[in-house]
């Protein structure tokens, strides 16, 4: 049953961040209880799509829940949250606090009803600063996170990353955060608020490259990881396509010299001598790389890369990743029969566990599909059950 069993999570989060991070806890064998508005988590609509409210989006962050469709701003629906967090052991949140708060949902109101209760709230910025009530999406936390500023000083247009890092590293953070509370209670026996913040991890970890002189009073220099930033650092052409290499340590470059017949560039040039001295001339030194890479075709450099042990991998596209042999070898794009989808493609847990191996527990849900049987294990009648749907407060599954 995975390496969380018995964990109970009320998710309430939308989009992206959380449900990620709600998945890898489902993926662990938590028991996960997506609570949705009833038209629905807005990445539903996101696609293509075979059918209404089920795009492809929804799909990959979604796997290993239960789904219950609640209309929140309604006294009934409130009292059903109310009952689910009595037996929670987390609640992951991405509504804005104030909002919470009006719905009567603080962690304040939660930890008097449940004190074990492990309150995991994922906001935009820490809420003891000027920025704590804005709204906060990825491509701005990538533009404030200095991730946009990397590509200008590369020698190229302000840029975002095309995914959405912030929203995965940030809910990757929160599993983190929220399983390390759930040790501590182990021994405390209390739960408590965690805040997780965009803004603030995410130039964590991005400064953590690229603080650099800035690190030191007075600083050496105007920051930045110069290897990172040179303009060739980049996957490389060759005569027919690109290859990705890193000829990195002493011995790659020895290596890899010896393999193309030029040792005479290492013992002539002080430029490529050693580890200081390559990096103090990254750029020349990536420059170099790219001319030469220019003169074979992709295939052959990647057999000089394997033969020399210098690291070396395909530029792959979307489509053609799924037939990397390596990711095919273990089977980490895999099929599985969808109730409404049909068959899909989905991805493996990527972590490995040697005696609790993690996987996919459920497919993503359809909207409200679990609600009756959610609401039967709280307690809830039949009769109740209805009153509740009756009254718009819960949205039950459609048939197809």
């Amino acid at each position: 049953m995975g390496l969380l069993k018995g964990l109970r999570i009320i998710d309430l989060s939308t989009v992206l961040m959380g449900p990620y991070g709600s998945q890898i806890l489902g993926d662990y064998g938590a028991d996960v209880i997506k609570v949705e508005p009833p038209e629905g988590d807005v990445v539903r609509q996101i696609g293509p799509t075979r059918h209404a409210e089920m795009g492809p989006l929804f799909l990959n962050v979604n796997r290993s829940k239960r789904d219950i469709a609640l209309n929140l701003k309604q006294a009934e629906s409130r009292a059903v949250i109310l009952k689910l967090i009595e037996t929670a052991d987390v609640l992951i949140t991405n509504i804005r606090p104030r909002a919470m708060a009006r719905l009567g949902l603080s962690y304040e109101e939660l930890a008097d009803l449940n004190p074990r209760l492990i309150y995991a709230a994922y906001v935009g910025y820490a809420q003891n600063g000027p920025y704590a009530d804005r709204p906060a999406y990825d491509d701005l936390i990538q533009g404030g996170a200095c991730i946009s500023h990397g590509f200008v000083r590369a020698g190229g247009k302000p840029s975002y990353v095309p995914a959405a890092i912030a929203d995965r590293i940030v809910g990757m953070a929160g599993v983190n955060a929220i399983l390390a509370a759930v040790i501590e209670r182990t021994g405390s026996g209390k739960g408590q608020k965690i805040e997780i913040p965009m803004f603030e991890t995410m130039v964590s970890m991005i400064m953590g490259d690229h603080l650099g002189g800035l690190t030191y009073d007075p600083p050496l220099d105007k920051g930045g990881y110069a290897r990172h930033l040179s303009a060739d650092r980049r996957p490389y052409e060759t005569k027919d396509g690109y290859v990705c290499c890193l000829v990195y340590t002493d011995g790659h470059w020895q290596r890899f010299f010896k393999a193309i017949g030029r040792s005479e560039i290492l013992e002539n040039d002080d430029r490529f001598s050693n580890f200081n001295s390559r990096m103090a001339n990254i750029d020349f030194v990536y420059a170099t790389l790219s001319e030469l890479l220019r003169t074979k075709t992709t295939a052959e450099w990647l057999e000089v890369f394997e033969n020399a042990d210098v690291p070396a991998m395909p530029m792959h596209s979307y489509a053609s990743v799924l037939e990397d042999p390596h990711l095919v070898a273990t089977g980490f794009f895999q099929s599985e029969d969808h109730p409404s989808e049909g068959k899909l493609r989905q991805m493996a847990v990527p972590v490995r566990f040697s005696r609790t191996p993690a996987s996919s527990s459920r497919h993503a849900p359809r909207l409200g599909e679990h609600g009756p049987e959610i609401l039967t294990e709280a307690g809830f009648s039949d009769t109740e059950i209805a009153e509740l749907q009756s009254s718009g407060a819960l949205r039950v599954m459609k048939e197809n």
